[in-house]
């Protein structure tokens, strides 16, 4: 998550940094930052996923971790299922960012993870989260 945080801080308007690591090995294969204000899908979380497909780290997407400082959308929490990862691990809540001022679709990861069925990706809420909130004081 530290990681996640440090690509974060690369761009404090957007701090939706993401990364993805191999759970075995905590080998870093693809990391991810927002890109919103060039395509409205391009969100931290995408940007990870979609490098570490065409980047060709990822190997096998069940034994890597995406590790990310604020909660999946539900486009994001998708795209992680649809990926097949081992796991998302996030540390800011969706209520909390909107509590914030940050616009969120209402609708949790968790939500999303459970309404979809015969995936074997696990959920991880509130890892890192007081650092993980100093980011997204003040909204958008």
């Amino acid at each position: 998550m530290r990681l996640a945080l440090e690509q974060a801080r690369k761009i404090p308007t957007r701090p939706f940094g993401s990364v993805i690591v191999g759970q075995d090995t905590g080998e870093v294969l693809a990391v991810g930052v927002n890109q919103s204000e060039d395509s409205p899908i391009w969100h931290g979380e995408m940007d990870a996923i979609h490098r570490g497909a065409t980047e060709g780290r990822v190997n096998d997407w069940s034994r890597a971790a995406l590790y990310t400082t604020a909660e999946p959308c539900p486009m994001c929490a998708a795209a992680a299922l649809w990926a097949g990862l081992g796991a998302v691990v996030y540390g800011t809540s969706l209520p909390y960012l909107a509590r914030h001022g940050w616009w969120q679709i209402d609708i949790r990861a968790e939500e999303v993870f459970r309404r979809t069925p015969g995936h074997g990706t696990r959920l991880v809420g509130g890892v890192l989260e007081d650092e993980c909130n100093q980011l997204f004081h003040g909204g958008r």
